[in-house]
């Protein structure tokens, strides 16, 4: 019987992290580098990904592509396996982690329904749900071949139960529509390509609860008054998550969702 020590192994593999220089995205890089992966780490932001590149390659002694790119250019994204192939010959993970989360300057996104924009929600399924299809498409051949394949979608508590608005009272934050409609696609997408790609593939899912990033006062405690474990999630959290259905640990898991919110949907 393998150790878990051999079952976590990532040695020899390779992953590939969209938005991988974000926060739960560097934590995921950091997480599967630690076990020994060879990285590929997609982002838009160029200095932010070339130097979590560096830091990895120095501190693990891995195989690190650092790839710049906009994810809502479909070429770009067809022209990804023949750039990781290329340079690594594989691919045994894929994390569906890069996501449209907006901001106050994007137009129709933070604000009440009837002010929510048709294009902006356009450009919320494109990035957080065709994105994902066309890697899935795009890997799916290097990925059986891998006898490893694991892909793993990043969906959010929000694809999964409705916001309370009282949340957001007295702040400038909001919760559009086009992100939880494009969690939740995910995390069906992640159930339908399971039963589609097995044997060969295992496709799961992880739902993070809201993360803490110095959100006003009235938010924060609110949240966490509504949150069994009482506190926000932190990027460390994930890291088990991800090493888990990245690797061995979880060889018979599939079309699985984990929701990593400290028992936020419990209630």
């Amino acid at each position: 019987m393998k150790s878990l020590k051999t079952l976590m192994d990532l040695n020899g593999r390779v992953a590939l992290i969209t938005g991988g220089a974000g926060h739960l995205g560097a934590a995921m890089c950091e997480s599967l580098a630690e076990l020994g992966a060879s990285l590929v780490i997609v982002d838009i932001m160029e200095s932010s990904c070339n130097q979590l590149s560096q830091a990895l390659k120095e501190t693990y002694q891995i195989d690190v592509l650092p790839l710049v790119m906009d994810l809502s250019d479909e070429q770009a994204l067809l022209d990804l396996p023949k750039k990781v192939l290329s340079q690594f010959g594989k691919l045994d993970i894929l994390v569906n982690n890069a996501a449209l989360v907006g901001s106050n300057d994007l137009k129709g996104w933070a604000v009440p329904f009837d002010q929510q924009s048709a294009d902006t929600w356009r450009l919320a399924l494109e990035v957080n749900l065709t994105v994902p299809f066309i890697l899935v498409q795009a890997f799916a051949d290097a990925l059986r071949t891998s006898k490893h394949g694991s892909v793993i979608n990043i969906g959010s508590i929000y694809g999964v139960v409705g916001p309370d608005p009282a949340l957001y009272e007295g702040t400038n934050m909001g919760n559009p529509s086009a992100y939880a409609a494009s969690k939740g696609g995910l995390i069906q997408f992640t159930r339908w390509l399971a039963t589609s790609l097995a044997p060969d593939i295992r496709v799961n899912a992880i739902s993070p609860g809201g993360v803490w990033r110095n959100q006003p006062d009235s938010f924060t405690q609110k949240y966490i008054e509504k949150t069994p474990l009482k506190r926000m999630t932190t990027e460390e959290d994930i890291k088990g998550a991800v090493a888990y259905l990245a690797s061995d640990l979880s060889a018979y898991v599939t079309g699985q969702h984990l929701l990593l919110d400290g028992g936020w949907t419990s209630w």
